[in-house]
This record gives C-alpha cells, structure tokens and sequence, in this order.
C-alpha cells in the first residue's frame, strides 16, 4: 500500500533539505524524483568513497546538464558535501535535494547550510490525511503512524507493528548516536531515554531526570538537545513575555507508538490515564505536521500561570489565535482556569479538542466543545502567518 504525502517535492524551483525521523518514508519520496543523479550515502562503500575523496562528488555534478536535478540522501554522514552542492547552485544553476534524520552534525560541525540558497522541508510520519480510510485515531495513539506500522496496522499484523517498533529504539541508538558519536556515553543517554519517555507530554523537571539518570542536569539538557537534533521530539515553550520565565517546558516525542515501544507498553492497551498523554501528544504533533505540510508560519506553546494550565496556544508571532485544550475524558476547563484565561486573552478563541465526543457542544461557559477531527478543521482554517 502507498499512502499519499501531502508534502510534494516537486516542482521543485529551488533546492532544498528534507529533514525527519528515521522510517518517516524520505527516501520512499527521493525515489520518485526524476533525479538525473542520486547518491545513496547509506550505502556504505559510497560514503567512505567519498569521504576519502569528496571532490569526485564535483566531478560526477559536473557532468551533469545544467538545472539538472541532484538527490543526496543522508547527506549529515558527509557534510563536505554541501561546499559542492554551493558550487553546483552557483555555477550549473543544479537543483538538490538533500534528505537527512539529523541537522546535529551539519549544525554542530560548521558545514555549509548553504546560506538561504535552500529552503527547509520536514517529513513527519502520517497525518490523519494521509492515513485516510484506514485511519483510527485509539490505534495512532497505540502504535503511531510510521508508515511501516501503518502498513503493518491495515494488514492486521499487529505483532509485527509491535517488533518493529521495538526495533526502533535500539536502531536509533546505534545509528544515530553511536554512528555519529554524538555522545561519548552511550550508557547514560540510553538511562537518560528511558527516564525522558516517561515525561512525555509533561512539564520537563530537568533535576528530577539529573537524579534519576545520575547524569549532571547540563548533561540531561545536552541529550534533549540531541533528540530535537535528530528530530526524535521538540520542546513545547510556555507562552510568557518573559523569556527567563522559559524555564519549564514541556516536551514531546515524535510518535506515539515509538514513545509506548520505549516504555515497554506496546503489549498492553493504554490505561485512562495513559491515553490523557497520548491523545495530547499525537494532537499537539498532528498540528505541527499539519502546520509544516501547509508551510503555515504558526509558532506552538502552552500557557500556565499559577495552577492553571492549557495546553495549546497557536500563535501568529507573539499574537495567539487560538486556544485548544485536550480532553479524554470527563473533565472540562475549570471555571477558575477559564475566568484566569480569559483575563490574560480576552479575544483569544478556546475550544476544546473531544477524544470520544462524536458530536460538537457549545459549554455554558462559552467553549466550543469539539470531536478531535473538528478541531483539527478549526486549525485548518487559520489563514497562514
């Protein structure tokens, strides 16, 4: 089965970096491309041949016709590369396609991003859109939507959903951080996942996860910078004027099924509470791939002031436009929450984002409440920033 993407790679006008997770389909989406050259750097014969000797790289695009079109998949494991793909822009007016599940290396060692002269693409795993009939929104929460588990899911294969989702980590750890050394040790960042899957969705407190990790806290906020570098989860910021109030962030994995895979819960529905966070996660990251497939300019956070909470404020620079709460169950926004909401953005729209409610409500309190898929269509229609 092949799920239709709702990121289209072509035309292509300029060039361009495709960044996501492992296993999101990247290269299921370069195959496509009628690229006069592709170099597969997974290949590892390829990529020490041209790591030895970056310059036959210039010389293969030389050859090419001019505007031709270039695909470089996994292009962090040889970032040289890119002073190259420069010249190549510049000289043969060549378009490229650059694909990678890691900014870390590019970013961290100095290579050249190429200084505007392409623009930045995100591959997520599937949307509700994507997935479309065999979309059920208990079974995204469950395993996720990697397209491989989707696969899986819509053949009935459950039990090779679970292994290859159990797989993931143990790949991820040694391709992505032993491969690239972007830790000297190993062991404590594997504690470190384990403790940080756990807060998933929550207000991160980084000298709880010091303590259980036995890891300094400047150590825990490097590995969370090393999972937002190879795309594994993002920060979600409170919204507040204050920028030294950013102290308390919440953060979320990519996927569902890879957070429930890490804890070792794959075997077992998720329990009421459980699916609280999942809900919430698999929502606030639709949005995000909603927002990158659109090429919206809307920014994220979640707003808390004192003991009052909500977990989704979509902005417009520094304007919110609208507020969205997840629900699961019976509980609704307190009055008191409400009434301090309502104090701090007076003209900012709540609605509420319903697991299990079929119908829309309009509360007596004034809040839309909404089944999920009817509040994904209320962000839908924000005009883009």
């Amino acid at each position: 089965m092949i799920f239709r993407r709702s990121l289209h790679l072509t035309p292509l006008k300029r060039s361009a970096f495709l960044f996501g997770p492992r296993m999101t389909g990247k290269t299921f989406l370069l195959r496509t491309l009628p690229a006069a050259l592709y170099i597969d750097l997974l290949d590892p014969e390829l990529e020490l041949q041209l790591k030895q000797s970056p310059r036959l790289f210039w010389e293969q695009i030389s050859a090419l016709k001019d505007k031709s079109l270039v695909v470089v998949d996994e292009i962090q494991r040889v970032p040289v590369l890119l002073d190259y793909v420069q010249k190549g822009i510049e000289e043969k007016q060549l378009l490229f396609m650059l694909s990678g599940s890691s900014a870390r290396k590019l970013k961290r060692g100095g290579a050249n991003l190429l200084g505007g002269r392409a623009k930045d693409l995100k591959l997520h795993p599937l949307t509700q859109e994507e997935l479309s009939g065999h979309f059920d929104i208990k079974a995204a929460c469950q395993f996720g939507t990697l397209p491989k588990v989707a696969q899986f899911l819509a053949d009935h294969d459950t039990d090779e959903a679970r292994s290859l989702l159990r797989s993931y980590a143990t790949t991820y750890i040694k391709e992505e951080i032993q491969a690239e050394a972007l830790t000297r040790n190993v062991g404590a960042f594997q504690r470190f996942l384990q403790v940080a899957v756990q807060s998933n969705a929550q207000v991160v407190e980084f000298a709880n996860i010091s303590r259980e990790c036995s890891v300094p806290s400047s150590t825990v906020k490097e590995y969370y910078s090393i999972l937002e570098d190879t795309l594994l989860g993002d920060f979600l910021w409170p919204w507040d004027r204050s920028e030294r109030k950013k102290a308390r962030p919440k953060f979320y994995f990519f996927d569902c099924g890879v957070v429930r895979a890490i804890q070792n819960r794959l075997n077992d529905p998720p329990t009421p509470a459980e699916m609280g966070f999942l809900f919430e996660t698999w929502f606030v990251r639709e949005l995000r791939r909603l927002r990158d497939n659109a090429g919206k300019d809307h920014q994220f956070s979640f707003w808390r002031e004192a003991s009052h909470e909500i977990d989704l404020l979509v902005m417009d620079g520094h304007k919110p436009l609208l507020a969205i709460e997840c629900k699961t169950g019976q509980e609704l926004v307190s009055a008191q929450t409400l009434r301090a909401f309502r104090a701090r953005f007076p003209r900012v729209p709540l609605v509420m984002a319903s697991l299990h409610d079929r119908q829309p409500r309009r509360l007596e309190s004034g809040i839309d409440l909404l089944p999920w898929a009817q509040a994904l269509e209320r962000y839908r229609s924000l005009s883009p920033s």
